[in-house]
């Protein structure tokens, strides 16, 4: 099991920033992608942003230029730093997290969610 934990989410109003954090843990011997998920309302869950254990970044189209994403490997932790947000941003966001456990088994965990609304 790879435990994560969400914060960050919240309103904020069409313009402003929001910096949303995932921790995990357990028996992780390497993380090989960590990113997030964002799922509106009658929508799939799409995704937003990932990046490898290497560095290399993906993001959606609708989010480059106002979306940056970093891992802190030693903390086990990724960042998804959102500025600029419009209201289609609104959503419940979801880390996601692909690793490797002491094992050598290759795990994928889902944070429990967290709600960013934007207001216009």
């Amino acid at each position: 099991q790879v435990p994560l934990v969400e914060s960050g989410g919240g309103l904020v109003q069409a313009g402003g920033s929001l910096r949303l954090s995932c921790a995990a843990s357990g028996p992780i011997a390497r993380v090989n992608v960590m990113g997030w998920y964002r799922q509106a309302p009658g929508n799939e869950r799409d995704l937003v942003a990932t990046m490898t254990g290497s560095g290399s970044a993906n993001y959606a189209d609708s989010v480059k230029g106002r979306f940056t994403l970093t891992i802190d490997k030693a903390k086990k932790t990724v960042y998804l730093q959102m500025t600029f947000l419009k209201p289609e941003d609104t959503a419940t966001y979801y880390c996601n997290v692909r690793a490797t456990d002491l094992w050598g088994i290759d795990r994928v965990a889902w944070g429990q969610g967290t709600q960013v609304t934007v207001s216009s």
